[in-house]
């Protein structure tokens, strides 16, 4: 009973949440200078105020803008998220287009980076002072201070251009027709470096902070009598030490989820990935605001829900938080 009373609450703070980041992200994007208007007349070569006020006036604009928040929040709440200015299609349908490809590029870089990140913080704890040990602490430490950008262009000159295995961009080729196995290859072929680029700065999180707490557990007491009992090296590293060590990466993946979200838009750009994040900057240089709000609420709401999920995964790891401990 009490973990369905908790899920509710943490639900209804989701909701929460999600109405002020779309309150907060409407208020932002219609305080900065220009609009879609100033767009359309740059393209237009120029135009006098009386084109540009009814230019305005046919999209809405002119209205005050608290009339033009109510207005979108209503219409949030029945999932329109109006119409795009730039692509002259509706929203949702836009980013329901583009969200696939998003979240199969930040979720196969996350699991990516906890399952790689969480093997050789396990591997380093175990011997802290050996070859191996440094080996990956200097390869974590690279991995995190590379900027996500570069790390891209850096695989894409080495893997694409120097040494031609990986294509250079796109998700998929379009010369291959169908939707068999072949299809599936091409897109997993595709996402290699991408996968990399956005899975590198946070697999270097993930392994330190395995690392540090391996090495606090096995120096629990627990782990000298298991050792006492005869209990082999991998029992107790796989069985006693390593679930007990997952709780605070798992919450740090958690945390985290934002910067995948975000950085997704940056390794987007570099390898033309057809997703939210390519989409988020052909609407910024568009001034296509109701595209540009809808991103920010999907992405928002990816964030959210990855957020409840660490919860119901730190549930089902630690018995203390089942209990209420």
């Amino acid at each position: 009973m009490s973990f369905l009373i908790t899920t509710a609450q943490r639900i209804v703070y989701a909701a929460l949440l999600l109405l002020a980041v779309v309150i907060l992200n409407f208020i932002l994007i219609h305080l900065a200078p220009g609009d879609i208007a100033d767009t359309i007349a740059g393209d237009m070569g120029g135009a006098d105020a009386t084109v540009m006020a009814q230019i305005r006036i046919d999209y809405g604009l002119d209205q005050p803008m608290l009339y033009q928040l109510w207005k979108y929040l209503w219409g949030v709440l029945h999932f329109d998220f109006g119409h795009s200015f730039f692509f002259n299609v509706s929203v949702a349908d836009l980013i329901l287009e583009r969200l696939p490809a998003t979240l199969l590029l930040v979720i196969t870089a996350q699991i990516l980076a906890l399952v790689i990140g969480t093997l050789l913080g396990v591997i380093s704890a175990r011997r802290p002072n050996g070859p191996l040990s440094h080996f990956v602490t200097l390869i974590a430490l690279f991995g995190y201070s590379a900027p996500v950008f570069w790390t891209g262009i850096m695989l894409l000159i080495t893997f694409s251009l120097w040494i031609p295995i990986f294509p250079v961009a796109g998700m998929q080729d379009m010369t291959i027709e169908g939707g068999g196995l072949a299809h599936y290859l091409d897109i997993a072929h595709h996402m290699v470096l991408p996968v990399i680029t956005l899975a590198s700065i946070f697999l270097a999180l993930y392994s330190r902070l395995c690392r540090a707490s391996m090495m606090e557990v096995l120096g629990a007491d627990y782990i000298r009598t298991a050792r006492a009992k005869g209990l082999s090296e991998s029992q107790i590293i796989y069985k006693h030490a390593l679930k007990n060590s997952l709780s605070p990466v798992v919450t740090l993946a958690g945390l985290q989820f934002s910067a995948v979200v975000s950085g997704a838009v940056l390794v987007e750009a570099v390898f033309s990935w057809p997703g939210l994040g390519s989409l988020a900057l052909q609407s910024i240089i568009a001034r296509d605001t109701p595209t540009i709000l809808g991103i920010l609420f999907f992405s928002a709401l990816v964030v959210v829900i990855g957020n409840l999920l660490t919860d119901f995964v730190l549930r089902l790891i630690d018995p203390r938080i089942r209990s209420g401990r």
